[in-house]
């Protein structure tokens, strides 16, 4: 008798209740098994499971059955409650999560209950062929309304905006002891060998968003009576005030991250202390934690210096202000942003020489009413100076890893310590990249699915300004790997580092305070044993899953107030951007606000359009006139429904 063969993992359903399970003993060419609908049992998506693989059928793909539930991804459901139709008193949760492929039944929901956005648990489950029974345990608002939608996005991300009681405790009592840890602080400057330097006699600004509230990172410059450079990249020391174990840090790592919503911030610490006591705030004297660098004219490095600091910044800049001294050749400072800048331009130059992947997109913002509703949507404007700012730390996040790296190789110990990576591109996913480039007129060259990024950079300098630019941006970042976090160093792809983490904003990413940790215990030679490197893997895994979380909760906000910016503009033309094609109609971008949405090939009059997959578009069956992808076209909205987060257009002319 043959054993049943068995995996463990996670389960992911796709489509129409289709479930796919990976497992983690795959081959790199091995497909994932299928498990199909009346095979998933009591799975849902995220759902850590147990399957059973099931004997193959010859010209199928390996097919599997849950037959497990081993932890659930989530407790709570959010979404509308819906009337079940067709004169039936029960009513259900439509999930906000399209993923989730089940309906749960509401037997204690009332009418007042419907269109409301409520949050639920399943309470009862006996037969995976039955929908689950669930109750409601919160109502978040009206759905349609701007704060009951985005507290149904934070919590749908498994965030939240309050702190417990004991975390905001412990933050008040913090600051009311700052002048104390300060002034121990000044101590560590003390004696022949001081773990922390006293920088508050050097030039120091910040840099930021017009909005920002939480300052990360400065930056101070000064001359050198040798024609060199001093440029010190002081961050918050976050890990001088939160310290391992306590309440505040095991919030900060449940959390992972800071989350940024079109209205708000979700912080990863509380407020006392991202925005004030471990903030980098303008004319206040703060701690940090410091690569200093020593640099000669053509931005090599000479020296460098790595610990933490004290520091006094003389002037907050927002990009665009730091931006008009430059443009314009006169303001505070102009000499030292004039050599940041000069410096920069040349790290820059360098880092694409070196074969970084130049990916920029455009980014979508709101202006909002006092109610939250959107009054403009435009896209973000990228000064130069917010690229000098990114070279700096980029240049801290590479040269802070390879100095661990270099102490741990000098003593013959583990480089233990937390790293960004960013593995090659799937050959597979290139070679698919490549006919969807080639389809749409440009070089592309591959081989067998390997790719250099000297390639791509060609590519993307080809596409420059052209219609399609973003269409192809787009498109090629989704065949990339994912960037992740990992004691395991595999490098860096796009930025083609060797080494690399992320070291420059502990105030709002939990792995970058870690970074700051382990660096602290290798300058200070304590060895890191193997039982805190697995604690450290697994907080990778954790962290990585909770940006993937946070940043679906940004697009999710996104997109909610672009379907909102349009819901007045029905019947309104627009110009527009084919995105995507399909056999039933064609994705199209609105240039303005970014939001995309659905032109049927029904709707389109005068001839039966068909899809040509293979080429990336429709073509009419009697004019043959065609549509691609990238084309430029002029549509008109027809509808905008905020409740399934979806716009409909038509074709002009």
């Amino acid at each position: 008798m043959t054993q049943k063969q068995t995996h463990t993992g996670p389960l992911m359903v796709r489509g129409k209740g289709i479930g796919f399970f990976k497992k983690l003993d795959a081959k790199e060419d091995e497909e994932d098994i299928v498990i199909q609908t009346d095979q998933l049992g009591f799975g849902l998506d995220g759902d850590i499971v147990e399957i059973e693989v099931l004997p193959r059928i010859a010209g199928r793909r390996t097919e599997g059955k849950v037959i497990k539930v081993i932890e659930r991804s989530r407790e709570e459901f959010i979404g509308v409650v819906q009337p079940a139709g067709d004169k039936k008193p029960q009513r259900y949760l439509l999930p906000d999560n399209h993923r989730i492929h089940v309906r749960i039944l509401l037997p204690d929901a009332t009418k007042t209950d419907e269109g409301m956005k409520v949050v639920v648990k399943i309470s009862e489950w006996k037969n995976p062929l039955q929908d689950p029974i669930g109750e409601i345990t919160e109502t978040l608002g009206k759905a349609g309304e701007h704060e009951t939608e985005m507290q149904a996005i934070i919590r749908d991300g498994g965030f939240s905006e309050n702190f417990p009681p004991k975390v905001a405790e412990a933050g008040k009592k913090l600051y009311a002891r700052r002048d104390e840890i300060f002034e121990q602080a000044i101590l560590d400057t003390k004696g022949d060998n001081p773990k922390r330097r006293d920088f508050r006699d050097r030039l120091t600004m910040t840099i930021d968003p017009a909005d920002a509230k939480d300052f990360d990172d400065a930056l101070s410059v000064k001359k050198l009576d040798n024609g060199n450079y001093e440029i010190g990249i002081h961050i918050a020391d976050v890990s001088h005030y939160v310290r391992e174990g306590d309440v505040i840090d095991n919030e900060a790592k449940e959390r992972g991250t800071s989350i940024y919503l079109v209205d708000r911030v979700i912080p990863m610490l509380p407020e006392v202390l991202s925005n004030d006591l471990c903030s980098l705030r303008p004319n206040e004297e703060r701690l940090a934690f410091s690569a200093v660098f020593e640099m000669d004219t053509n931005a090599g490095i000479v020296n460098e210096w790595y610990g933490q600091t004290i520091i006094y910044s003389d002037k907050r800049f927002s990009y665009e202000e730091a931006q008009a001294v430059l443009d314009n050749n006169q303001g505070d400072h102009l000499n030292d942003l004039n050599i940041m800048m000069n410096l920069a331009r040349l790290l820059r130059n360098r880092r694409y020489k070196n074969g970084a992947i130049a990916f920029e997109q455009p980014e979508v913002r709101f202006e909002l009413d006092e109610n939250g509703k959107p009054l403009r949507a435009y896209t973000k404007v990228r000064t130069e100076t917010m690229l000098m700012i990114e070279d700096f730390m980029l240049l801290a996040n590479e040269r802070v890893t390879e100095h661990v790296h270099n102490i741990a190789k000098a003593n013959k110990r583990d480089a233990a310590f937390i790293y960004r990576i960013h593995d090659t591109p799937d050959p597979d996913k290139i070679e698919e990249l490549a006919i969807f480039i080639h389809a749409l007129g440009y070089e592309f060259e591959t081989n067998k699915g390997n790719v250099s990024a000297k390639n791509i950079n060609k590519l993307l300098t080809d596409i420059e300004g052209k219609p399609e630019a973003n269409l192809i941006k787009t498109a090629t970042i989704r065949s990339m790997a994912k960037a992740i976090y990992s004691t395991k160093n595999i490098g860096h792809f796009g930025l083609a580092f060797k080494y690399y983490t992320h070291f420059t904003s502990p105030i709002r990413r939990y792995p970058d305070l870690m970074a700051h940790r382990l660096l602290r215990k290798h300058l200070d030679g304590v060895e890191i044993k193997a039982s805190e490197i697995a604690r450290n893997e697994n907080l990778a895994v954790q962290c990585s899953e909770r940006e993937m979380y946070a940043v679906r909760a940004e697009r999710d906000s996104i997109k909610f107030k672009q379907v909102e910016f349009m819901l007045d503009k029905v019947g309104q033309t627009f110009a527009g951007l084919v995105t995507g094609v399909t056999d039933w109609g064609i994705y199209v971008q609105e240039k303005e606000s970014q939001a995309e949405g659905m032109v049927r090939l029904a709707s389109i009059k005068g001839d039966f359009y068909n899809n040509e997959a293979s080429q990336y578009r429709i073509k009419g069956e009697k004019t043959g006139h065609t549509f691609s992808l990238g084309d430029e076209v002029e549509i008109k909205l027809t509808r905008a429904s905020l409740e399934d987060r979806q716009l409909d257009f038509e074709l002009v002319n």
